[in-house]
């Protein structure tokens, strides 16, 4: 299978799937309320700006299937301790969770739990432009055909 990777561009409301460094997919997609901007602490409903990499999938989402993102990534977590929003234990927490290439801390301040996914299986959100809480939605027949393809360890990179 040939190197894949995600790029997901907010202003256009398009995810990008590379295989090889060649565009081989494309689709619309629904971002976080606030979409414009980027996530900073946990409820804002904003979509997170940064790279990241796949980190878990989830096959029993109730949004169909999800692939959980990497966020907060270690930017985030500079971030986070300069402004006192965690601690110098969690900032520690989530550099080696990424170093050893596993899912951040979910629970801080920064919040997390960021995820690309379908629709309810009733097809709620599935005709609003912007309605996750900071997640990324695609058509259920596309996240299933990305769930299918991506391993854990999938770059994705998110362009404001």
């Amino acid at each position: 299978m040939p190197n894949l990777k995600i790029v997901i561009q907010k202003q256009a409301r398009t995810l990008l799937l590379y295989a090889a460094d060649r565009v081989e997919r494309t689709c619309s997609v629904a971002l976080g309320r606030n979409w414009a901007a980027d996530k900073a602490i946990e409820g804002d409903e904003a979509t997170p700006v940064g790279e990241f990499y796949i980190c878990a999938k989830n096959p029993r989402s109730k949004f169909f299937r999800s692939i959980c993102l990497s966020y907060p990534n270690a930017e985030d977590a500079e971030r986070g301790l300069s402004s006192g929003l965690i601690t110098p234990d969690e900032h520690a927490e989530i550099l080696e969770a990424l170093c050893q290439h596993r899912m951040p801390p979910q629970g801080t301040r920064l919040g997390g739990e960021i995820y690309i996914h379908g629709h309810r299986d009733d097809g709620s959100g599935s005709r609003l432009k912007d309605w996750t809480r900071g997640c990324i939605a695609v058509e259920n027949h596309f996240m299933q055909e990305l769930y299918d393809r991506v391993s854990l360890g999938t770059p994705v990179l998110i362009n404001a």
